[in-house]
């Protein structure tokens, strides 16, 4: 089968994107195709969530990463919940989350969180964070917390989409004993560009390792990655980080287009991968083995998270 091209052997300045480190300025703005041109959901129920998040104060990635899908997913009562505050301590290069010093955890966060999956009636909740390298244990028990309070409070499947722990590598330990139904983490992109993706202290080895070790202590939890494309990674790359995906044993797959959040702070648009690109790779993640596979320009970690959770 030929295998249909992520990127152009060129970026539009002309630079070899397989090896130079292209910027804002290289990579003039472009308009977005017409496949990733949306309408806007009709009726107010999106109102009835975002008050509902206000009254509790809750963060959602939704709102704070500027999901493309916000205002579907908010239409339909459903949203992912972004725990220990809305400041990063990493300074990733696509995420449009604030980064600087976070303020201290909010002890009553854990029953919000599951007061609003109440209210909202959801039957699967997805709980992610900000990176926390300035607490002891990265806000692993936090996040334990946070598991335990749904799951009594709504009786709900709980799916965590967790940072690398990577600076305290044990904490992931207290994650894995809440048992979440799955378990997220990104990969986000190849390991040629991990560095510039996702800054200086990630390691691509590591989130691997963080994913084999779910699966070997708890074999009952599906675990789930997933990566951006259209940063300059080359068919063959994403190919080989599915293929050491499969290594670690991971469950569930998403692909999803990088979109920039704004031209000043934040890596370019190499490419907007076309959704035929997309159904290949889907098809070929699918024959490769992973169990479930979301492949497409808006797919996002937790897009339509309930429903491949359920269906496996």
């Amino acid at each position: 089968m030929t295998q249909l091209p992520i990127v152009s052997a060129q970026s539009s300045s002309g630079c070899q994107t397989g090896g130079c480190q292209t910027n804002v300025e290289q990579i003039p703005a472009r308009r977005l195709p017409k496949w990733l041109k949306r309408q806007v959901p009709k009726g107010n129920v999106n109102h009835f969530t975002q008050t509902l998040l206000d009254e509790l104060r809750l963060e959602t990635v939704c709102d704070n990463a500027r999901c493309p899908n916000r205002m579907e997913c908010y239409s339909q009562k459903t949203a992912t919940f972004m725990v220990m505050g809305n400041v990063c301590t990493r300074p990733c290069g696509f995420c449009a989350v604030g980064r600087g010093r976070p303020e201290a955890l909010e002890g009553d966060e854990p029953e919000r969180v599951a007061e609003a999956a109440f209210r909202l009636g959801l039957k699967h909740v997805v709980i992610t964070s900000v990176t926390r390298d300035d607490l002891p244990d990265a806000g692993a028990e936090h996040f334990y917390q946070c598991v335990v309070a749904v799951r009594n409070r709504t009786g709900a499947s709980v799916e965590v989409l967790t940072p690398d722990f990577i600076s305290n590598k044990l904490a992931l330990n207290r994650v894995i004993e809440a048992a979440p139904e799955v378990f997220n983490h990104n990969t986000e992109t190849v390991p040629r560009l991990y560095r510039r993706v996702r800054g200086p202290k990630s390691d691509y080895a590591w989130t691997l390792e963080l994913l084999r070790r779910v699966k070997e202590q708890n074999p009952t939890i599906k675990t789930k990655s997933g990566l951006m494309l259209g940063l300059g990674e080359t068919t063959e790359e994403v190919l080989d980080v599915l293929a050491d995906l499969l290594k670690v044993n991971c469950d569930f797959l998403t692909l999803g287009q990088y979109l920039q959040p704004d031209e000043k702070r934040y890596l370019p648009v190499v490419k907007y991968v076309h959704p035929d690109e997309f159904k290949f790779l889907g098809e070929k993640a699918k024959a490769m083995g992973f169990k479930k596979v979301a492949s497409g320009p808006f797919v996002r970690s937790s897009y339509h998270a309930r429903d491949m959770a359920e269906s496996f």
